[in-house]
């Protein structure tokens, strides 16, 4: 009888891994085809055209390498601000019991579950009034104080996990705190920061929400906004579209396959550590 189940399972795996990798291989099957086949037809798992010309008319009609670009420098700078912000921040609410700590932590928390395309209008005005529409500073801000709840929230709850003495030893020797965070403690982060990078950064990389009303010049447009163009200016041109995103989704699938490994070591420390 367990054998049985244990059967079942492997096979309910195996059916819910190829349901989840159907609309990649649609995609890759429309990137691959004519341009006079354009639609999934030719069975269950039909085999593709193996034309590449796809690829290379997406790359220049959307100037996607410009594209590819302009979300790299977004993400990494995005990433970079909240990594430093947050841990820095979490560190002061998890070892410094104050009520102004305990108050900025629930605000966080409330933030979190406000969605980032209601305040886009206030968000607007903002961004117009320093200046910061078509500009990838003024994104990289935005994306990044969006990330910084959850960010916050993720590291104050690994650090109360840890021993205090992590960092006091520290201290006794002459370090400050802030001394003492930067040396040992954040260290000790690594886990949780691979975490981070991994869910905030494909968020980041994958936004089209508010770079739609952000970044309106061509030579500004993130990945996103670069594939969405072939809805817009050339219609319809779903092969096209799909090579486009087969080009945008390989940095994000690249930077996951390198941070996976630490993403399930964070995943598992949190787990064991809660």
């Amino acid at each position: 009888m367990k054998q049985l189940l244990g059967i079942i399972k492997y096979l309910a795996v195996i059916a819910i891994s190829l349901l989840a990798l159907i609309p990649f291989y649609v995609l890759l099957y429309l990137s691959l085809n004519t341009p006079s086949s354009n639609v999934f037809e030719g069975g269950i798992l039909p085999v593709p055209n193996f034309y590449f010309g796809n690829f290379k008319k997406a790359w220049f009609a959307s100037q996607l390498g410009t594209a590819i670009g302009n979300s790299l420098i977004i993400t990494v700078g995005a990433l970079f601000i909240m990594v430093v912000l947050s841990s820095a921040a979490a560190y002061s609410i998890a070892r410094f019991n104050s009520k102004m700590n305990s108050v900025i932590f629930n605000v966080l928390l409330i933030c979190m579950m406000v969605p980032a395309i209601i305040i886009t209008v206030p968000l607007y005005t903002l961004m117009r009034s320093i200046h910061g529409i078509n500009t990838l500073w003024a994104m990289i801000l935005l994306l990044a104080s969006n990330g910084l709840p959850m960010a916050v929230f993720l590291y104050t709850s690994f650090i109360k996990a840890l021993p205090r003495e992590v960092e006091e030893s520290a201290i006794i020797d002459g370090c400050t705190y802030f001394s003492a965070f930067w040396r040992v403690t954040f260290h000790f982060l690594k886990p949780v920061t691979a975490s981070l990078i991994i869910l905030s950064g494909l968020g980041i990389w994958n936004n089209y929400g508010q770079a739609v009303f952000f970044l309106q010049k061509q030579e500004m447009r993130t990945v996103p906004l670069a594939v969405s163009m072939f809805f817009q200016k050339y219609g319809a041109d779903w092969n096209q579209m799909a090579a486009a995103a087969m080009i945008g989704l390989a940095p994000a699938v690249l930077a996951f396959l390198a941070f996976q490994k630490y993403f399930i070591k964070g995943i598992t420390a949190g787990a064991v550590k809660g």
